[in-house]
C-alpha cells in the first residue's frame, strides 16, 4: 500500500517537473496586466482576475480603475502600478520607445532596470517626463506633481529641460517655470499606493526565485530561456522580471536573480507544494557598504551591499565564483540598494532613502 502511495506521489512529481519548461516558456510583453484587484476596466470593458497574464494594453487603450488597483507591465524590469480612481492610456509599447499617460488619479513606476536604448516616458496634464535611471517614480495628477523617490527623470516644459533626481519633485501647479525642490519622502511612504507597491515588488522578487530555477539545466541555461525579459510563474499568477546575468535589486530592496545565480547558490527550497526560498543554515553574508542589513532581526549581520544605484560592489571571496554563481568581473552589481536579508533569497524590503 505505502508502496503504490509512493508511486504515485513520484508520477505526479515527474509530470510536474517534465511539465515545467512548457508553463515557464510564458513570455509578457510591455503592456501586460500582471494584477488586479477592486474595480479595473479596460476602454470600459471589465477586466477580472482570470484575465491577468492574457491581456495586454494595446497603443491608444485606456486602463480605469475605481475602487481598486492594476499592475501593468512596461519594458522588462519596469512596473508601472496605478492607483485607486485613475486612468492611463497606453501610447506606445515599444522596447525603445514606452510612453503611456495618465489621465487621472495617481501612478508609481518602479525600475529595476533600464538600458540606454529605452526611450520610457510618462506624460501627465500635458507635461512629459522621460525616467532615465533605476528608482521609484511618482505621478500625482491630483496634485499635480511629479516625484522623484530614487532616480533620474527629465522634464520637459516647451524649450526647458527639469533635472529631477532623487528625493526631488516638480509641482506642475507653480507659477513663473517649473522647478525641481525637495520633499519629505517619509510623508509619502504610508500612502497606500506606496505600500502596496513595496508589497507586490516583495511578491514578484519571491516569483523570481521560484520561476528562475526552471531555466537552468545541469549548470546552463535551459529549454524555454529566451533572454532577460518577462517570465510567467503559475504558483504567484503573475509574470516576474528575470534579468539574464547577476542580480539587480529594485527600489524596494528587493532582488531579482538571473538563473544560474539561482542555480549556484547555497539556497534551499521547503515547504511545498508552496516554495520558501532561504539561504542554507550558517551563511550569514558581509559586504562592504555604507548601512546595515535591513528586514528581520535575527539575519541582521552586518553592513549591506552599497545602496548607491548602479554601483558595483565587490562581494567577499566566500560568495565570488562557482559557489555563488556568474559575477561581472568578480563582483556583484547592486542597483537601487539593499541587501541578503529578511530570510529570503532577496534584498530586504524597505530601504530608506
Amino acid at each position: 500500500m505505502k508502496l503504490s502511495r509512493l508511486k504515485i506521489v513520484a508520477s505526479f512529481f515527474l509530470a510536474g517537473v517534465l511539465t515545467l519548461p512548457a508553463w515557464a516558456a510564458k513570455t509578457g510583453q510591455p503592456g501586460s496586466v500582471n494584477y488586479i484587484e477592486g474595480q479595473v476596466s479596460i476602454n470600459e470593458q471589465p477586466v477580472d482576475t482570470q484575465s491577468i497574464g492574457s491581456v495586454a494594453l494595446q497603443p491608444g487603450q485606456a486602463l480605469t480603475t475605481r475602487n481598486g488597483k492594476a499592475e501593468v507591465l512596461l519594458t522588462p524590469g519596469v512596473f508601472l502600478r496605478v492607483g485607486d480612481s485613475s486612468s492611463i492610456e497606453m501610447v506606445s509599447t515599444s522596447l525603445i520607445n514606452t510612453a503611456i499617460k495618465l489621465d487621472e488619479g495617481r501612478a508609481m513606476v518602479e525600475v529595476t532596470e533600464i538600458h540606454p536604448q529605452n526611450d520610457l516616458r510618462v506624460t501627465e496634464n500635458g507635461v512629459t517626463t522621460q525616467l532615465e535611471k533605476t528608482g521609484l517614480y511618482d505621478f500625482d495628477a491630483a496634485q499635480n506633481q511629479i516625484r522623484v523617490f530614487s532616480g533620474k527623470a527629465v522634464i520637459f516644459d516647451e524649450d526647458h529641460k527639469i533635472t529631477i533626481d532623487g528625493g526631488h519633485q516638480v509641482d506642475l501647479n507653480r507659477e513663473g517655470g517649473l522647478k525641481s525642490e525637495k520633499f519629505e519622502k517619509d510623508s509619502y511612504r504610508e500612502s497606500d499606493l506606496y505600500r502596496w507597491s513595496s508589497l507586490r515588488s516583495s511578491y514578484l522578487a519571491e516569483a523570481n526565485v521560484d520561476a528562475a530555477r526552471v531555466y537552468v539545466s545541469n549548470g546552463y541555461y535551459g529549454p524555454g530561456w529566451v533572454g532577460a525579459g518577462w517570465y510567467w510563474d503559475p504558483w504567484y499568477g503573475a509574470y516576474t522580471f528575470i534579468p539574464a546575468d547577476g542580480f539587480f535589486y529594485s527600489p524596494f530592496g528587493w532582488g531579482f536573480y538571473s538563473p544560474l545565480v539561482i542555480y549556484r547558490s547555497p539556497v534551499f527550497f521547503a515547504r511545498g507544494p508552496f516554495v520558501v526560498h532561504h539561504f542554507s543554515p550558517g551563511f550569514r553574508p558581509a559586504f562592504e557598504g555604507t548601512r546595515g542589513f535591513v528586514g528581520r532581526p535575527d539575519f541582521h549581520s552586518g553592513p549591506a551591499l552599497s545602496n548607491r544605484p548602479g554601483q558595483v560592489v565587490r562581494p567577499p571571496s566566500a560568495m565570488r565564483g562557482p559557489s555563488f554563481g556568474p559575477t561581472r568581473g568578480g563582483a556583484a552589481v547592486a542597483r537601487g540598494g539593499g541587501g541578503f536579508t529578511g530570510g529570503g533569497f532577496h534584498g530586504g524590503g524597505g530601504v530608506r532613502r
